[in-house]
């Protein structure tokens, strides 16, 4: 599976899907799930909530409103909204996230850095941790990861475990 680092917004990527580092509560407050909010529509949170609880280690699949994907994935990071995350979740959320990209049968999965913001993880330590989970994944269907951010730190360090 293709590994790719972007310096940009996850929005103007082109993939299949996208990940929203998601809580359990499936509330789209701030960070990512906030963009994705206010770009896609309401709607994408309102699915996702009714999906919810999604237990970290787990992930859900909604439509992707006015968003030019075939879907958000919402892989849990925390439990409740801007909680503080670990390693583990992180690990969890990114393992999740593929492998229901894999079995939806997408090509192409763009992901955030993942715990990153709210989450308050650092970079280092989530880079190191999604690498090694997307590296060991076996998949199907899935082509390509494109890891994405905003942030210059948060890409420097994937192309550091790249």
């Amino acid at each position: 599976m293709d590994i790719e680092v972007i310096h940009g917004s996850i929005l103007e990527v082109r993939a299949d899907a996208i990940v929203n580092p998601a809580n359990s509560l499936g509330l789209m407050g701030g960070g990512v799930a906030g963009v994705i909010k206010r770009y896609g529509g309401e709607q994408i949170e309102r699915e996702a909530m009714s999906k919810a609880p999604i237990p970290v280690g787990s992930a859900v699949l909604t439509k992707a409103g006015k968003l030019p994907f075939l879907g958000v994935i919402h892989a849990p990071t925390m439990e409740d909204p801007a909680m503080e995350t670990t390693e583990e979740k992180v690990r969890l959320a990114v393992r999740s996230a593929i492998a229901l990209a894999d079995r939806e049968g997408f090509k192409t999965l763009a992901m955030p850095g993942m715990g990153t913001g709210v989450g308050r993880l650092p970079k280092d330590l989530a880079a190191k941790s999604m690498m090694e989970e997307i590296r060991s994944f076996r998949a199907n269907s899935l082509k390509k990861v494109i890891l994405v951010d905003l942030d210059p730190q948060m890409v420097q360090e994937w192309k550091r475990y790249l």
